[in-house]
């Protein structure tokens, strides 16, 4: 049995998949899950799409397509066990020109070198077997892809982890981190009161406000968080079932962000999205609670600017798209004419937690900073839900190879808490 203390920051699917992991490997140690919020999932997990990424787009070998391979697993087999909805609906990512054929070609060997199993090129006839309703030249087929709600599998975490004894603090803001040899402390506002959390160790998966928690621990400034929202809308109850999965545009190199594609959700829904520009909040859901604190932040941000400088054509047409649903939809009715005057109802936003580093960079790898006593979890956008079972075993696997240096030299470390 363990006698460590560990305090999780965020109870989101990615900290609580860290609570189980914990859990598992530290029989009976003592876990606190501290979340800001008033209900788990309430930030980057209750706002996506729910697909389940297969590791088509990523880097072979990079540290992305390593987790998201292995947490498509480890999330269908827990979903399943769980009775969490799990649907493998498939997805094609479809090439409209000559040009994006030649991409489509280029992500097929990517997601072969990736071991994305079943994955095929197939032209139109092929395609439209698949989706009677959908156009292209030439897509890659992924009949593995899935969809879930994520923050059904949130609760079921949370569930299971607090079941096992771990304390959950919701209402619950960090505020300052300390780090000593032996121990560190989490000082928090719950409720307007302040108090003092100790911990062996800390483990923070805070997403939006991730860079911000690394800087109370002792971290650097950089990779930065800046919010990107997308837009998703909701088709009218009339083109439910225009697919029978997810057709996907195939990405530009020259804009770091996927392009509006159709999702279908587990709830039989069928979405639209999403477009992507600049948050003004890392939590304005709703487009109206715009944080001056964030704003601000990105606006004196130097790295910033450098990204706008060169994105500028992104950013034009991306406008477009969100002052006008004509545009956005039709850039959807590409691959799915029967949507052309379609009508659509926007839903909450989700808004990506998207780390760039100083020169201007988005970090396309999962990030993760070791600070002592402090693990932070920097950059983990999607597919970070996809890849959270895999994230927490890759996490805590690294953390009890921290534990042993640390405490090698810490004071009085036969006396853990």
């Amino acid at each position: 049995m363990s006698n460590y203390s560990f305090g999780v920051v965020g109870a989101g699917i990615i900290g609580a998949a860290v609570a189980r992991e914990l859990m598992h490997v530290h029989p009976g140690a003592q876990i606190t899950i501290i979340e800001k919020s008033n209900e788990v999932a309430a930030h980057q997990t209750g706002h996506n799409s729910g697909v389940v990424h297969a590791g088509l787009y990523y880097q072979p070998g990079s540290l992305k397509a390593r987790l998201c391979r292995r947490g498509v697993d480890l999330l269908r087999d827990y979903a399943i066990s769980r009775d969490v909805p799990y649907e493998e609906c498939g997805k094609l990512v479809v090439a409209l020109t000559e040009e994006e054929e030649n991409r489509v070609r280029d992500i097929y060997k990517r997601a072969k070198a990736n071991g994305v199993p079943d994955v095929a090129l197939i032209g139109p006839d092929e395609m439209r077997k698949i989706e009677p309703n959908a156009v292209g030249r030439l897509a890659l087929h992924s009949p593995h892809t899935a969809i879930i709600d994520y923050a059904a599998v949130t609760r079921a975490l949370i569930e299971e982890v607090t079941a096992g004894g771990a304390n959950l603090l919701l209402n619950t803001e960090v505020k300052g981190i300390s780090n000593f040899e032996d121990r560190c402390t989490v000082t928090v506002d719950r409720d307007g009161q302040s108090a003092t959390h100790q911990f062996d160790y800390l483990i923070v998966c805070a997403g939006l406000q991730s860079d911000r928690l690394a800087q109370l621990a002792g971290g650097s400034p950089y990779p930065k968080i800046v919010p990107f929202f997308g837009q998703y809308s909701k088709l009218a109850p009339e083109h439910r079932n225009i697919l029978n999965g997810l057709v996907y545009p195939v990405p530009d190199p020259d804009y770091p962000f996927l392009g509006v594609h159709l999702t279908k959700r587990v709830d039989g829904e069928m979405l639209v999205g999403p477009n992507a520009f600049l948050s003004f909040g890392r939590e304005n859901y709703n487009g109206w609670r715009i944080s001056i604190k964030d704003t601000l932040d990105v606006a004196f941000s130097r790295a910033f600017w450098k990204f706008a400088s060169g994105n500028i054509k992104a950013a034009i047409h991306e406008v477009g798209a969100v002052i006008s649903r004509k545009k956005f939809l039709a850039g959807a009715a590409a691959y799915a004419p029967d949507l052309d005057g379609a009508v659509s109802t926007p839903i909450t936003r989700g808004i990506r937690a998207q780390a760039m580093d100083e020169n201007g960079h988005l970090v396309d790898d999962f990030v993760i900073e070791h600070l002592d006593r402090v693990t932070v979890l920097r950059n983990a956008p999607s597919p970070g839900a996809t890849s959270s079972l895999a994230i927490a075993e890759h996490l805590v696997e690294n953390l009890g190879q921290n534990l042993k240096e640390v405490n090698k030299h810490a004071p009085g470390s036969d006396n853990r808490r």
